[in-house]
């Protein structure tokens, strides 16, 4: 009989939106997931873009075992004006406490199994962006795109399974990655987007947030300069009516061991 788990992390995700007079000089975003799988000793998160150099994200969701998540970023977004056009938000770059610049938002994977017998990643959205009253963004749409692999070892690529992943359906699992056997051993970083300072010719996604006087938006967490990552973004429909308010939803990132 052949032999299979799988290791889950739900994240919440949230984005608020104002009305087009409002203007905020910093996001209104949540900083921290909830880890469906009780965390243990783990690889460090690594620099997607130089995996050879630990990082510094905060704290962050882990799962455990031979086969694990070491980290995913936390997707967020800025506060967001309501336009009656126009309606696609870029999620926002992943920063750091460390001196590493903005990066793209990443998931790091370890796999220390014997013979490597391969791993498959998928997302899933279990339900539409709603506020704590229930008022859903009805049609909206998550996009990932730009997705690429890293890692400082020598090992074989995970294949990213599509360019772009635009999730329509509520509570389907989408593939986001796969690693056939003899693939994906070690520690992989499966980045959406890059920043400029990529030396693997990478399209840059990232872009400074200024505010209306022009001046650099800074990160209360981090006390950095923010940035949006255009690889992953929210769509909203024209014909949806938006109500001003915090809208929030949650993904699930499964990682599932292939025999």
């Amino acid at each position: 009989m052949k032999n299979k788990f799988l290791v889950t992390l739900a994240l919440p995700l949230a984005i608020a939106l104002l009305p087009v007079t409002s203007y905020s000089e910093t996001s209104g975003f949540e900083t921290n997931g909830n880890v469906t799988v009780t965390p243990s000793d783990k690889t460090d998160p690594l620099d997607p873009e130089n995996p050879l150099e630990p990082v510094d994200p905060g704290e962050g969701p882990s799962t455990d075992g031979e086969l694990r998540i070491d980290f995913v970023s936390t997707i967020n977004f800025a506060d967001a004006k309501i336009t009656k056009n126009n309606r696609v938000y870029p999620s926002l770059a992943q920063l750091f406490h460390s001196d590493t610049p903005a990066r793209a938002s990443y998931i790091q994977i370890t796999d220390l199994r014997k013979d490597s017998p391969g791993w498959n990643l998928q997302l899933k959205q279990e339900v539409q962006f709603k506020t704590k009253d229930n008022i859903e963004l009805s049609g909206a749409r998550l996009s990932f795109d730009k997705g690429w692999a890293n890692s400082g070892g020598l090992g074989k690529s995970p294949t990213m399974f599509r360019d772009a992943i635009s999730i329509d359906e509520i509570g389907s699992s989408y593939q986001v990655a796969s690693a056939a056997t003899g693939a994906g051993n070690g520690t992989w970083l499966l980045s959406f987007g890059a920043s400029s300072d990529n030396k693997l010719g990478q399209d840059n996604t990232l872009t400074e947030l200024k505010d209306e006087k022009g001046k650099s938006m800074i990160d209360p967490l981090f006390n950095k300069n923010m940035y949006s990552n255009s690889a992953i973004s929210l769509s909203v429909p024209e014909k949806t009516s938006i109500i001003p308010g915090r809208y929030q939803t949650e993904l699930t990132w499964i990682l599932q061991a292939t025999p």
